[in-house]
Formats: C-alpha cells, sequence, structure tokens
C-alpha cells in the first residue's frame, strides 16, 4: 500500500488544521501535562466541559479506549481523546493497548464522518513507551486500518521532537 493517505509533519498539533486532532489523554481526562495540557490550554473550557460530562456519564476513559469531543478554540472539528499505556517493560499488553488506541481513534473518527485526522506520538512522554517501537505500531495499525476503510482520506502524523520525526521519516519511506 502506498503513503498517499498518510503525512508527516514536525510541529505543535493545536495548529494542525484538520477534522480531528487526537489527545493522548489521561483516563481522568481533565487535562494534564504534554500534548494533553496543550490541547486542554489552546481549545479552552468547552473541551473540559464536555469531558466532565463524558466523565459523569461513564466515569473516564480506560487505556486503549477513545471518546470525541468539540475542539473548542482549535483549528480542527474534533478532539478525540485516546489514553494510551504507561510502559512497563512491555510486559503488560502494553502494544496490544497502544495499538488499540489508535485503532479507536481511526473508527471513532470514522463514525462521526471525520476526513482528516492528525496524530501525535501517543505515550511516547511521561508515559516512557520506546519511541521507535511506539511508531512502528501507529505506522502499523494507520495502514492497515486505511487499507481496509476508505472514510479517512488523510493521516497525519505530527511529531513535536526531532527524535520522533526521523523515526516516523524512517517508517514511512
Amino acid at each position: 500500500m502506498n503513503n498517499s493517505r498518510i503525512t508527516l509533519i514536525k510541529g505543535d498539533i493545536t495548529k494542525v488544521k484538520s477534522d480531528a486532532i487526537v489527545n493522548a489523554a489521561n483516563t481522568s481526562l481533565l487535562g494534564g501535562g504534554g500534548v494533553d495540557g496543550a490541547i486542554h490550554r489552546v481549545g479552552g473550557k468547552a473541551i473540559l466541559e464536555e469531558c466532565v460530562q463524558i466523565r459523569n456519564r461513564q466515569g473516564g476513559c480506560k487505556t486503549g479506549e477513545a471518546v470525541i469531543t468539540t475542539a473548542g478554540n482549535l483549528p480542527a472539528t474534533y478532539v478525540i481523546h485516546t489514553v494510551g499505556p504507561v510502559y512497563n517493560k512491555g510486559n503488560s499488553g502494553e502494544e496490544e493497548l497502544l495499538a488499540s488506541a489508535y485503532l479507536n481513534s481511526l473508527n471513532l473518527a470514522v463514525q462521526n464522518n471525520v476526513a482528516t485526522i492528525a496524530f501525535p506520538n501517543i505515550s511516547t512522554g511521561i508515559y516512557h513507551f520506546p519511541k521507535q517501537k511506539a511508531a512502528e505500531i501507529a505506522v502499523n495499525t494507520v495502514k492497515q486500518f486505511l487499507a481496509g476503510n476508505d472514510g479517512i482520506q488523510l493521516v497525519t502524523f505530527v511529531c513535536f521532537d526531532d527524535e520522533n520525526y526521523a523515526i516516523y521519516q524512517d517508517l514511512l519511506r
């Protein structure tokens, strides 16, 4: 499969114009550090308000699952919040949970008629997932999904740092 429906940029996901951007959230959905904190800060209180409603309805978001909210002040229509796993030596199903985070985000995007979606590098910050392994899982999961689904026209991987950008560049060659 060619990569004509996958693109790579280095930058700030809060500035990406896309139907949906994905937030590497925590289970509380109340914001945190890294990309999660940035999305909540830039997106404004509308995102947090919807996250609180989701929490009240279902008690947060489990690892590997995804929920959707407005994008508030962001240049996207939606934010898909997904919870990646905390890396614990790879012995706790982390690889499957990370793949689920990507897959559930993509499925939720299709259900909401999202044609363009942007992903950060889920779980590679404070959750310490090895960057190379996380990128392989992300790229493989997205490629498999796109091969069987034409609802999404473009997936953008947004790398904040040079190391992740170089890894993704290699994998997408």
